[in-house]
């Protein structure tokens, strides 16, 4: 149960983070591609909810880190979750999520900097 929260928690602060950079990444990613014009101007209309997927974001990958760090597992001898390589690789991928996470959350920071 505990493998499940974990990785529901990492797929929530996913979509969250995804949400929380839609706005300045989509007009980045298609400037990129070439793809422009004064049409581009209107992909900012979830910039109002911004703050509410931040925050999103940080409160998963905050429960995901809690369950895989601080909360103290129970579990059955012989199960998948009592081998501690499951624990290591359930750490991996969290940290391999929440790096690129908190890097799509600075992109309206940096995106200027681009065009």
């Amino acid at each position: 149960m505990a493998q499940l929260n974990a990785k529901s928690s990492l797929i929530a602060s996913t979509a969250a983070a995804i949400g929380a950079s839609l706005c300045c990444v989509a007009p980045l990613v298609l400037l990129t591609l070439g793809i422009g014009g004064t049409w581009i101007a209107t992909l900012t209309a979830l910039e109002p909810y911004r703050p509410i997927f931040i925050g999103l974001t940080l409160v998963f990958l905050g429960l995901a880190f809690r369950r895989l760090y601080l909360a103290p597992q129970v579990c059955a001898p012989g199960r998948p979750c009592a081998d501690p390589r499951t624990v290591t690789r359930q750490r991996l991928t969290f940290w391999i999520v929440a790096v690129p996470l908190l890097s799509l959350l600075g992109v309206p920071w940096f995106a200027p900097l681009f065009y």
